[in-house]
């Protein structure tokens, strides 16, 4: 192996025993979908005497520890409830989805298991089940509600667009994909490993950050094919390893950060022109970053980048009018990626190493409460809906609190420590 292909950061379960991997998913993604949605609801379709769906914005924690997804009232900034739903997702789509989730048949989009499934926001039960033959994926709801872009890093190395028209017939279903094979990757990579998407607010381009190959790809949604790759260059000796990366809400700013050497880095890149995004400016830990930068947000206004720098357990906040860091929050423990609430006004941080959520008030651009949840948690989306009460909830809570689920949780790719016994 590699120096890369040992590094327990890309890699946290690559030295579990071979039995770890047993029963890593409770099922093949694509079988049995009409079952599947009533296990990973534990009951919460038709359960007698739950309430209705209810309009209330949520943020969604999904705690990787047992399986579970903790449920957060926006307003109040208080815990609702923690439900067992034998699945969990580190990267859920969240950059459009929280405006977009406004039915209760609206569908969160979660990357889990060995590929991409989509749960209703009123029930929690399965919409859509793809598998990308990669378990390490990313995924993006396009701003039309059209589309979710897929990028599925090895083995797979491809790029693939879902139908998220719930009206549509082919709703679900994989409508194109491009093989990044061809192009190879750093040493004896197969590929370029796409590492995450972004997309455009005008819903016209995407862009995917490649860690192995050191670029930075330009996708067009529709036709779905590349239309730029950037070349992308390291700060110091060694590659510029570009793996995750958020666009601005008014469309004019890139943020892409770098697993590189000495802590990592975050270029910054004007989008002047949409589909040739030009870097203009990088910044380390000399420059006030914080360590190991993994993923980041981008407030309302566009002018302040929220990094996630779990290195240093703490979140790296950036001017991006003028590149500089302006201030970095304390978060008490690790953390590695951040939701909206639907009014964009607060950010809801899960630090995996604290079982909590840090709340960052954006206007005042500090933590402000933090929220107990359930074990591990790690991703997290947000919607405008919240899903109906279920009277047999607390028992599968029970359930997967003890270990005794009928089926073991189902996994899901993480930076970091947690998910033990995922597969690529």
């Amino acid at each position: 192996m590699t120096g890369e292909d040992t590094d327990s950061v890309l890699y946290p379960n690559r030295q579990d025993s071979p039995t770890s991997t047993e029963g890593v998913s409770r099922r093949n993604v694509l079988a049995g979908s009409a079952t599947a949605g009533v296990v990973a609801t534990a009951g919460c379709v038709g359960g007698d005497g739950g309430s209705e769906p209810v309009e209330q914005p949520t943020v969604f924690v999904f705690n990787t520890g047992d399986g579970t997804v903790s449920l957060i009232d926006s307003e109040r900034d208080e815990l609702v409830e923690t439900r067992a739903i034998d699945l969990s997702s580190s990267f859920p789509s969240n950059q459009y989805t929280p405006g977009l989730t406004d039915s209760p048949d609206d569908s969160l989009w979660l990357n889990v298991g060995r590929g991409v499934r989509g749960l209703a926001v009123g029930s929690l039960s399965e919409t859509a089940a793809i598998e990308t033959e990669s378990g390490a994926n990313w995924l993006e709801q396009t701003p039309d509600e059209r589309h979710v872009i897929v990028s599925a890093r090895e083995p797979s190395h491809r790029q693939f667009r879902l139908d998220a028209d719930s009206a549509s017939e082919t709703f679900g279903e994989v409508t194109a994909e491009i093989d990044r094979t061809p192009e190879g990757g750093r040493g004896n990579r197969d590929g370029p490993g796409p590492c995450d998407v972004t997309i455009h607010p005008d819903g016209e381009y995407a862009y995917v950050p490649d860690l192995f190959g050191d670029t930075l790809t330009v996708l067009s949604v529709e036709p779905f094919e590349i239309v730029t790759q950037v070349d992308v260059e390291p700060v110091e000796d060694g590659p510029a390893r570009p793996w995750m990366g958020t666009v601005a809400p008014d469309g004019q700013t890139l943020l892409v950060e770098h697993n590189e050497a000495n802590g990592g880095s975050e270029s910054i890149w004007t989008l002047d022109d949409p589909a040739a995004p030009t870097e203009t400016g990088r910044l380390t830990v000399e420059d006030g970053l914080g360590q190991r930068p993994l993923t980041s947000e981008i407030g309302p206004g566009s002018e302040t980048g929220y990094v996630f720098t779990p290195g240093s357990n703490d979140v790296t906040v950036v001017d991006l009018t003028d590149g500089t860091v302006t201030t970095r929050l304390d978060l008490g423990g690790s953390a590695f990626v951040g939701t909206w609430n639907p009014s964009r006004t607060k950010l809801y941080v899960p630090v995996q190493t604290a079982d909590e959520v840090a709340v960052i008030d954006h206007e005042r651009r500090e933590v402000v409460t933090r929220i107990s949840v359930g074990p591990s948690p790690y991703g997290a989306t947000s919607a405008q809906v919240r899903p109906q009460s279920d009277p047999s909830a607390s028992m599968a809570l029970a359930m997967a609190r003890l270990g005794i689920s009928a089926e073991q949780p189902e996994t899901t790719y993480c930076i970091g420590n947690c998910a033990c016994g995922h597969r690529l």
